[in-house]
């Protein structure tokens, strides 16, 4: 633990830095926030209830039953205490898997297509199987999830010199762990077929041999609505702009550390800004469509004019925040004023920061779409060791002590980006 000594070191540096050197939060001082009125204990309780449930649900993918199903699940986890949710719509044309499989030496491999890559029919593709420096007709590719536009296998599909390919997710741990679709409303390349790192060593063998192979990645399309879930605490003085605090609701399987956490965030924050209000008003909102290219954040961004910019500041809570697998923290930030907001109050309370994104960088997350729009913001990240991963299951998955830590760090940083 850092001594108090060393706190208030860092404290009044944190203070002189901001007094001599920014413009709208100069002189703003770190308020604490009010105590929780229910016991760490309870909070504890209501951690792990909350991704339980969350997990409990399914496979959180946009448009589908279970997105649906979270979403109203969501809506009453915030009317219990006392505040209106409502639902906002957007449309999609969900992507409906029906036949992902690889026939390669004997072995029928099942796999998942990339959801912004081109499909084929239901007889798939039949060719010569090779590593993607080859001239082989379908290319064989690994790659750690989240990497579907960059690294060897964006290359690989920009280029089109196979009319298919084979990519082996690459997680921490074996599984099937996919890619989301960044390009969902514009895709390219050849048909891609996502499958397990357990089948690598089988893949390499007959990349080796020049085996013939057949790859199937067929789906149907449905047209959805999803929805976002949205609330606005009112502050003490509505007509100042807004502050905005967001965190994504789908993704892949059950996501109970890569959603759970963030949604753990979001949710007890309202609490506490409900029972104490702060400055300004503060709008919520639990964006589905993060697999699909931010369809959800960029719906509700659109909807709102000039959102981006107007408000005083975006919080963003990404992935993995407060897992147990991993408890690696990186934080992104607009400028270095607010950084410094964030970085304090998460120092104050002993939370780890691994990783500062440099100025100016396209941050991850829902946090690009209010980047490229201009906006102040903060955004946390945390890692996990089951992203993206079927495995991802239940609260044992998260640090409930840490993410309490993080809820008390995150009031502190609302309060003060508020009072900006």
């Amino acid at each position: 633990m850092i001594m108090a000594k060393q706190l208030l070191i860092s404290r009044r540096r944190w203070l002189a830095l901001v007094a001599g050197a920014y413009g709208p939060l100069a002189g703003v001082r770190l308020t604490a926030g009010a105590q929780s009125t229910a016991s760490d204990a309870e909070q504890r309780r209501r951690i792990h209830r909350i991704v339980d449930e969350f997990s409990d649900q399914g496979f959180h993918r946009t448009g589908t039953a279970v997105d649906n199903k979270s979403g109203e699940w969501l809506c009453d986890e915030v009317r219990r205490f006392g505040v209106v949710a409502t639902r906002e719509p957007f449309s999609l044309s969900r992507v409906d898997p029906v036949d992902g499989y690889l026939m390669a030496g004997g072995r029928r491999l099942e796999g998942l297509p990339l959801f912004d890559a081109a499909f084929t029919d239901r007889a798939g593709v039949r060719g010569q199987f090779g590593p993607i420096e080859s001239d082989a007709d379908i290319g064989l590719v690994d790659a750690p999830p989240n990497t579907s536009g960059a690294g060897a296998l964006g290359d690989a599909r920009r280029a089109g010199r196979h009319k298919a390919l084979v990519c082996v997710t690459r997680g921490a741990q074996p599984g099937l762990c996919p890619n989301n679709a960044d390009s969902f409303l514009n895709p390219f390349g050849p048909p891609v077929l996502q499958l397990s790192s357990e089948h690598l060593e089988h893949l390499q063998e007959q990349a080796r041999r020049a085996a013939s192979v057949n790859l199937t990645a067929a789906v149907g399309r449905t047209p959805v609505t999803s929805f976002n879930v949205v609330a606005t605490i009112r502050g003490r003085n509505p007509t100042l702009s807004p502050l905005v605090v967001m965190t994504p609701r789908s993704g892949w399987y059950a996501c109970a550390s890569e959603r759970g956490g963030g949604l753990v965030c979001w949710l007890e924050l309202m609490r506490e800004l409900h029972r104490e209000p702060a400055v300004r008003d503060v709008i919520f909102v639990a964006s589905s469509g993060h697999e699909l290219g931010h369809l959800g954040i960029n719906a509700f961004i659109a909807n709102r004019g000039d959102i981006t910019s107007r408000a005083v500041a975006w919080m963003h809570f990404g992935a993995n925040v407060g897992a147990a697998t991993r408890p690696d923290n990186t934080i992104q930030a607009s400028d270095d004023e607010r950084e410094a907001v964030l970085s304090q109050a998460m120092t104050a309370l002993d939370l780890q920061i691994s990783r500062r994104v440099p100025r100016g960088t396209v941050p991850a997350g829902e946090a690009e779409a209010v980047h490229r729009g201009g906006a102040r913001y903060i955004s946390i990240l945390g890692s996990s060791t089951l992203f993206h991963n079927p495995a991802d299951r239940g609260s044992a998955t998260v640090d409930a002590e840490v993410l309490g830590r993080f809820v008390r760090a995150l009031t502190r940083v609302a309060r003060t980006l508020s009072a900006g």
